[in-house]
C-alpha cells in the first residue's frame, strides 16, 4: 500500500504555492501525530475494500453502484468512492491505484457541463446532494493534483452552489436559492471550504450566513442538531452539523462538545442513516483529536471489523446492514467506511484543521 506525506504537510505546501496563510492550513493538535494509528488488520481491511471498490469501476471510470438506489446518482457514487481512494494516498497517475483515480476524475469531468451542473441531472430531486459531493471529490483532486482544466470546471460547479444558497444561510435539494436543511447545507458547505482552501472564490458571507444556518438548528435540550430550525435531533444531523462547524473554522464553538456527547449517546448501528452520518461523524471527531478521536474511532472500528464481509478472492466489503432503511447500497457503504478507517493516515487536506 502506498503511503505517502501526511496531507497537511501537502495542504502548507499547497497553500505556500497560492500565497495563503499557512494558519489556516495548519493540522489539528493530535491530526497527525495522533495516537491513533492503523494496526495491521485494519490495513488488510482497507486493502481489500480499495480492490474490491477498483473490481467494481465502469470502462468509462463510473462507479454506478449495485442496488437501485446507488444507480440512480453514479456521480455521487462516484465521488464518495474517489474520496476513499483519495484517504489512502492514491492520486491520480499515483499509487497502486492511480489509474483508477484517474479514469474517476475524468468521468466527473465529463458530467460537468458549460454552466457548471452535471449533465442530465439537473432536474433531479436530490440534485445538490450529489453535485456538492462531485465538487468535494474534484476539488480535493484539484488540491493535490492542481490543472487548469479541473480548476475551470471547479469554479462554475462553486458558482452554482453559492448561487442555491437561500435566504436563511443554507440549501435545498434543488439548485435553485429556497429554504433549506441541515444535510444538503452541510455537503455544500464542505464543498466550499475545500474550494476555498484550494484558492477558488468564496464570498466570506456564504461562509458566515451557512454557519448561522447551521447554528440556527441546535436543540438545546439534548445537544443535537435538527434537520430544520425546530424540528426534532438526530444523529446524522447532529454529525453533519458538527462537522460543518468545524470545517468552517468554528473549532471553539461551545455546541461542539455537547454535540459530541449526543453523537456518542446515540451511536447505534441499525439506525436509518448511520453510514451517511458516520460519514460526518468520522471526520467531525477526527478533527477534536486527542481522546475523543481516540474514543470515536475505537468504537466505529469495532463495529466495522465485526461487520465486514469477505469474499472468496480476498476482498473486503461492507453491506447495508449496518443501516435500517437508509442504506444506499454496498459501493457507498464501503466508501464510506474505508475513508472512516483511513482517517489516521492523515492524506485528505479538508480533514485538517
Amino acid at each position: 500500500m502506498l503511503r505517502r506525506p501526511p496531507a497537511s504537510l501537502i495542504a502548507l505546501t499547497l497553500f505556500a504555492q497560492l500565497g495563503l496563510s499557512s494558519a489556516l492550513a495548519a493540522p489539528a493538535v493530535g491530526n497527525v501525530d495522533d495516537a491513533v494509528k492503523v494496526d495491521a488488520k485494519t490495513e488488510k481491511i482497507i486493502d481489500g475494500a480499495l480492490a474490491w471498490m477498483a473490481s467494481h469501476q465502469q470502462p468509462n471510470g463510473a462507479w454506478i453502484g449495485l442496488t437501485d438506489e446507488e444507480q440512480k446518482y453514479p456521480a455521487a457514487i462516484t465521488a464518495y468512492t474517489l474520496i476513499a481512494f483519495l484517504s489512502t494516498g492514491n492520486l491520480p497517475d499515483e499509487g497502486p491505484y492511480g489509474e483508477n483515480v484517474t479514469l474517476g476524475m475524468r468521468y466527473l469531468l465529463d458530467q460537468v457541463d458549460d454552466e457548471g451542473l452535471i449533465i442530465g441531472q439537473r432536474q433531479s430531486g436530490q440534485y445538490m446532494y450529489f453535485h456538492s459531493a462531485a465538487t468535494i471529490a474534484l476539488t480535493e483532486l484539484y488540491g493535490q493534483a492542481p490543472t487548469g482544466a479541473l480548476r475551470a470546471k471547479i469554479d462554475k460547479m462553486v458558482k452554482v452552489i453559492i448561487g442555491a444558497q437561500g435566504e436563511q444561510g443554507g440549501w435545498r435539494y434543488r439548485p435553485i436559492a429556497s429554504d433549506a436543511d441541515i444535510s444538503v447545507t452541510v455537503l455544500s458547505v464542505v464543498a466550499l471550504r475545500a474550494a476555498k482552501n484550494s484558492g477558488l472564490a468564496v464570498p466570506q458571507k456564504t461562509i458566515d450566513d451557512a454557519v448561522e444556518y447551521v447554528r440556527s438548528c441546535h436543540h438545546i435540550d439534548t445537544g443535537g442538531f435538527a434537520y430544520q430550525p425546530g424540528s426534532g435531533p438526530g444523529f446524522a444531523r447532529t454529525a453533519a452539523a458538527v462537522y460543518s462547524l468545524q470545517v468552517c473554522g468554528q473549532y471553539e464553538d461551545p455546541k461542539l462538545a455537547a454535540a459530541s456527547k449526543y453523537l456518542f449517546d446515540s451511536f447505534k448501528v441499525g439506525e436509518q442513516w448511520f453510514t451517511y452520518g458516520n460519514f460526518y461523524a468520522g471526520p467531525a471527531h477526527y478533527m477534536m483529536g486527542g481522546e475523543i478521536w481516540e474514543k470515536w474511532y475505537a468504537k466505529i472500528k469495532g463495529v466495522l471489523l465485526e461487520k465486514v464481509k469477505t469474499d472468496e478472492d480476498g476482498q473486503f466489503h461492507w453491506e447495508t446492514d449496518l443501516d435500517n432503511g437508509g442504506g444506499v447500497g454496498p459501493v457507498y457503504s464501503t466508501a464510506v467506511y474505508t475513508m472512516i478507517l483511513a482517517l489516521p493516515y492523515n492524506y485528505l487536506p479538508l480533514y485538517q484543521r
